[in-house]
């Protein structure tokens, strides 16, 4: 990823994940209705803390697999020896390039450039507020629609490893834990959903919670 869109630091002591329930089914028609049909600045969500100073654009795709015992999301872990925010968990994507024509371009050239995923297998559904990092970012979450069976190249100085969680885990307000820490002088509150070991937190669960919540208001 070209440039992190994740907050730092890590907690020192993750929380235990608890066990993976089933699988269940979710509505993708109606994650697509409360998704919007166009990037829009006008209605962020905000990490806490984060101010009004000029933030750099970026884009994330936010993949949901299609899978016959009920969709997962597709994220990733990022190396160990990365300087910014080794080992966390994102979503493929990274800082808008001059020759991106969109935020879709973006997220669609980051997820083959890190993972390799080809653009043929996603279908663009919308997408969520921009949300704001502290850690200089103004992210447009794309989310999409993947068709396997698809083929992966992980791009090994990046990516450690990529791995699905169920969307109904995701979206199960049982599996939210609000945590905070000390970072850079203040106290500062986030959200994470611990997975068999795998410990989502910041942007990525920021992201997650911006879908939970344009679901259970019925719209973005």
């Amino acid at each position: 990823m070209r440039g992190s869109t994740m907050c730092a630091p890590s907690p020192a002591e993750p929380a235990v994940a608890p066990p993976a329930p089933e699988r269940d089914t979710v509505d993708l028609g109606r994650v697509r209705q409360v998704l919007q049909s166009s990037p829009c600045k006008t209605r962020i969500v905000l990490e806490d803390g984060v101010g009004d100073e000029e933030l750099m654009p970026a884009a994330v795709l936010f993949p949901i697999v299609r899978r016959d015992d009920g969709p997962t999301v597709l994220l990733t872990q990022r190396t160990a020896h990365l300087k910014d925010h080794p080992g966390q968990i994102s979503f493929p994507g990274g800082r808008c390039e001059s020759a991106d024509a969109s935020p879709v371009h973006t997220a669609l050239r980051e997820a083959a450039e890190e993972i390799g995923l080809a653009a043929a297998h996603v279908d663009i559904a919308g997408y969520l507020p921009e949300y704001l990092t502290s850690t200089g970012f103004r992210v447009t979450p794309v989310v999409a629609m993947v068709t396997p069976p698809f083929e992966l190249q992980v791009d090994a100085f990046e990516v450690a490893e990529v791995f699905e969680v169920p969307l109904s885990f995701l979206l199960d307000p049982a599996n939210h834990q609000r945590h905070s820490l000390h970072y850079r002088g203040r106290l500062r509150h986030y959200y994470a959903m611990p997975y068999r070991g795998y410990f989502i937190w910041g942007a990525t669960a920021g992201i997650i919670m911006s879908l939970y919540r344009a679901l259970a208001a019925g719209g973005p």
